[in-house]
């Protein structure tokens, strides 16, 4: 047997950091800082051979093509492959499961078939797919049985290790079993209320868990930055309770637009879109490339739109997909959350740092626009302006929440009297030693690094950049004729902003001094200290504007 416990079940990583520890690569006191920054134990598992864990499961759905490899690489061995009922949903898996059967290759593959994904049932929303089916369908052998039934189980596990070729054990069980209030129910997916989970440790005499668990304190004091409020709001949220105000003011919604959601509905806002409009709305199930697709065939016509809604880092996945949208000069809004790192536990592979990879059209008449809000108010102006408007629309968030952006004499800038324009950037605060031009997250820190400058006589000014890929030569006027320029930016360093600003400068026959922060790598877990790691922070950026000066 292949002595790797290989999951595509993204966030079950149980296993991995158990057996690290059984194996002395990990000490057991280590476990009890999961996701937090600096420990290694990532909300997706990442390959780091020395910490006991041999792969990255990545995204979900994303890792049997590559344990093929394996099992080409290591024809004596066993390969064995944990999966679930929603990792198989993702395409990728169809391709995997075909060459597993047409190359004979002896991959066994464990599925926890419990009917349960972020967003709902299976049985609900994906009526007609059945996991069992699907692979029998593939070629795959297939045997299904209680996933809670542990002497059944072991004989099916022996009888499958003893057949050649690639066999599929379908496990029916229910989500956390016996783990009152979260039996059966998406509440099990990841870290599960501290409040059930002290019910079920006492349950279960394990009294010295239940006092650590109580004894346990978060600290709520969160930081605050010049020049932008204590309070704070969540794009990502928002966004669906705008759209839902959009579609009020329809007579018929159905006719004109449709919503689909990739099991994230959550995270992207698009469940006040279920609650209050569930005629336009879909539960597309975790079938990214298809739900986009679905999107642009639903705005293939004038008057008409298909909404989107994932995680940023996805995006990577549908970039094919938003190439043919844009083909067939379809009409889609996409929103894509939890954008750079900001509180981003789950580590590098949902990072969102490649957005710029949706503008990849050709410039001759391309009407893609990426829209990246610097707050709750900025998102609120900026929705009903772009969203009748034809083409391709990206509107990116972060999973953190954000302040609001405050003017000069402490009012919210983006107030009530803000009119937003797309393509125009925005003069945030004026400055005579240089500007600093960001968007989206990054916006706030950058300010309250400008603040500090100009009481240290520093007279630095900033830009906003809201609409991310078109040029404005009026504000690119303003930055290029300043002594220096520094982009700021969670995207990546190689494909964010930053990588086009420079040229922009040049083509238009600026040379100020130039630097550029992004993101450049691998994640360390946390929430917020993954932009400290990044060198994003107010610290940072006030010291690479003295670096230009």
């Amino acid at each position: 047997v292949y002595p790797v416990y290989f999951d595509e079940a993204g966030h079950r990583v149980t296993i991995q950091y158990m057996m690290a520890a059984l194996n002395g690569q990990k000490t057991f006191e280590d476990l009890l800082h999961y996701r937090e920054f600096g420990h290694g134990l990532y909300g997706h598992p990442e390959r780091d051979e020395e910490a006991g864990v041999f792969f990255s499961s990545g995204r979900l759905g994303h890792l049997w093509s590559y344990i093929n490899g394996v099992a080409e690489a290591d024809r004596d061995k066993t390969v064995v492959m944990f999966g679930s009922d929603g990792s198989q949903q993702e395409g990728d898996d169809a391709e995997a499961a075909r060459y597993a059967v047409a190359r004979g290759l002896n991959v066994k593959l464990l599925i926890d078939d419990n009917d349960v994904t972020i967003a709902g049932h299976p049985s609900h929303y994906l009526k007609g797919f059945d996991t069992a089916k699907t692979l029998t369908g593939h070629g795959l052998e297939v045997n299904e049985g209680d996933g809670e039934n542990v002497d059944e189980l072991f004989a099916r596990i022996g009888s499958a290790f003893t057949s050649p070729g690639p066999v599929a054990l379908i496990n029916k069980r229910k989500m956390a079993p016996a783990v009152p209030g979260i039996e059966g129910l998406p509440k099990g997916h990841d870290v599960i209320p501290v409040d059930f989970a002290i019910e079920y440790l006492e349950s279960r005499g394990r009294d010295e868990a239940v006092v650590m668990l109580k004894e346990t304190t978060v600290a709520k004091d969160k930081p605050t930055y010049q020049g932008s409020t204590a309070e704070t709001g969540k794009c990502r949220d928002d966004f669906g309770k705008i759209i839902c105000e959009l579609l009020d003011t329809m007579d018929d919604p159905t006719k004109k637009v449709i919503v689909v959601d990739s099991d994230l509905e959550g995270s992207c806002g698009l469940h006040h879109i279920r609650k209050n409009h569930p005629e336009v709305y879909v539960s597309g199930g975790i079938m990214e490339r298809n739900n986009y697709s679905v999107a642009a065939g639903f705005g293939s016509e004038p008057g008409r739109q298909g909404i989107f809604g994932t995680f940023s880092a996805f995006l990577e996945m549908v970039v094919s997909e938003i190439t043919m949208a844009r083909l067939n000069r379809a009409n889609v809004l996409a929103h894509f959350s939890h954008a750079g790192v900001d509180d981003m536990a789950d580590n590098t592979c949902h990072f969102g740092i490649n957005n710029f990879f949706a503008d990849n059209g050709l410039a001759d008449g391309d009407t893609t626009r990426l829209y990246f809000p610097a707050d709750a108010n900025q998102l609120r102006a900026m929705l009903p302006v772009i969203f009748n408007d034809p083409g391709l629309r990206f509107i990116f968030s972060t999973r953190s929440a954000t302040p609001f952006i405050e003017d000069p004499e402490g009012n919210q800038f983006y107030g009530d009297e803000y009119h937003f324009e797309p393509g125009r950037d925005e003069l945030i605060r004026e400055g005579s030693a240089g500007y600093i031009v960001s968007y989206g997250e990054m916006l706030y820190r950058c300010l309250d690094a400008v603040e500090t400058l100009k009481k240290e006589g520093i007279d630095v000014g900033l830009i906003n950049k809201p609409t991310l890929n078109v040029v404005d030569e009026e504000m690119l006027a303003v930055a290029g004729a300043s002594p220096f320029v520094l982009v700021v930016e969670s995207q990546s360093t190689k494909s964010g902003l930053g990588s086009r600003y420079g040229t922009w400068l040049l083509a238009n026959g600026y040379t100020p001094r130039y630097g550029h922060i992004g993101t450049s790598k691998e994640g360390r877990g946390g929430l917020g200290e993954q932009i400290d790691h990044q060198g994003c922070d107010p610290a940072s950026i006030r010291k690479a504007v003295t670096g230009l000066l």
